[in-house]
């Protein structure tokens, strides 16, 4: 169930880049599985998953310097 919940909220968090960006879903989706977010967000020990869609959202721009 946990990867399930986590692939909808990565396509959510997927989504929500690329309109901010204003990029195609592939390129945001790439984005997102090669930065350090990702590696915390996979990581079930880190809490990430547990934030809000936008918080880590934001987490990734901080990332991105964007």
């Amino acid at each position: 169930m946990r990867d399930q919940v986590l692939w909808r909220k990565t396509g959510r968090i997927v989504a929500m880049l690329a309109d901010h960006l204003n990029i195609d879903v592939e390129r945001a989706l790439d984005i997102l599985y090669n930065s350090h977010t990702y590696a915390l967000l996979s990581n079930p020990d880190s809490g990430l998953q547990l934030q809000s869609d936008q918080y880590i959202l934001a987490d990734l721009l901080q990332e991105l310097d964007v």
